[in-house]
């Protein structure tokens, strides 16, 4: 059986192409649902949204629980 647990990962970036990160990565969560890291997301990408090297993405983690 597996389920899945969600981060919001990022930070800001040294500039628009988003492959180099400019200082150390964010990482928020675990949270249990989809739903519950995007709203940390979309609290995070309004607050940012005049850093045009800012950028969050989330991402899904999935677990193995023991049967």
């Amino acid at each position: 059986m597996t389920t899945e647990r969600y981060w919001v990962v990022g930070g800001q970036y040294a500039c628009t192409r988003f492959s180099e990160l400019n200082g150390a990565p964010q990482a928020l969560g675990p949270y249990r649902t989809r739903e519950e890291a995007k709203e940390v997301w979309k609290r995070l990408s309004q607050e940012t949204r005049s850093q045009a090297t800012t950028r969050y993405s989330i991402a899904a983690e999935q677990i193995v629980l023991p049967a």
